[in-house]
């Protein structure tokens, strides 16, 4: 695994969340309602608000929009219909792409999703076409910035990581995904903060872009689907350029 190439990605979607918190505060307020209505609104009791929580925080959420929406989606009697769906394809060059939606209407986003991959030169797959070169697991980012390495990976193995790696600017701790928030709140007690906390899919493998024209469709791939207001996430294996 890269933990180089990891951070690549969440640097460009930390410029992204930056330029666009609105629309990023949605899609994390739609994912806490959807755990909210289907597993309680007590975080303690609910591994899975427990964890969406955290993630919103990293987002830097405010804590009155969390509790805000926490209460909207336990206090009212409104009927949730958002389903998650997850879409894989190809993008330009083979570059395996793996979508995660919230939605409340399947045919459109699987039409927009269709459009997207045709448009910039790529095909979207049946279930399990690309989702095979991917391990799904629990990633924590945490700045190196004035921290000892040493340190920070024997606090991470001893709260149950699987692995530790470091890039120079960002440690990356990996763990069994039932495992992330047990790890998550060992690190936090011990008074680390985290640039992210959330359940990925890793690629096994990475793929190199040479030429500028997959490059560019790439791009817009990648943007066009973090801007769909059901996506919550896109994984792929591309090795992003510095």
């Amino acid at each position: 695994m890269s933990g180089h190439s990891k951070w690549n990605n969440i640097k460009r979607k930390k410029e992204k969340t930056d330029a666009a918190k609105a629309k990023i505060f949605t899609k994390i307020g739609r994912e806490i309602a959807v755990i909210v209505k289907t597993g309680g609104a007590n975080p303690n009791e609910n591994s899975k608000l427990k964890d969406a929580i955290a993630k919103a925080k990293a987002a830097n959420v405010p804590n009155e929009n969390i509790e805000r929406i926490i209460k909207k989606a336990a206090g009212d009697g409104e009927a949730n219909n958002y389903e998650e769906l997850i879409y894989e394809g190809y993008g330009p060059s083979g570059v395996a792409v793996v979508v995660e939606t919230l939605s409340d209407n399947r045919n459109r986003t699987a039409g927009e999703m269709r459009h997207y991959f045709d448009k910039f030169g790529g095909n979207l797959g049946q279930s399990g076409s690309v989702m095979f070169m991917f391990d799904r697991k629990g990633v924590i980012s945490i700045e190196a910035e004035g921290l000892d390495e040493d340190t920070v990976m024997e606090a991470a193995l001893e709260a149950g990581a699987d692995d530790f790696n470091f890039d120079g600017d960002v440690f990356e701790i990996t763990t069994q995904p039932n495992d992330l928030g047990a790890v998550r709140d060992s690190l936090e007690s011990a008074g680390y903060s985290f640039l992210s906390a959330e359940v990925a899919y890793i690629p096994q493998t990475m793929t190199t872009l040479d030429d500028e024209e997959a490059i560019t469709k790439m791009e817009k791939l990648i943007d066009m689907l973090e801007e769909n207001d059901d996506v919550q996430a896109v994984w792929h294996n591309w090795e992003m350029p510095d």
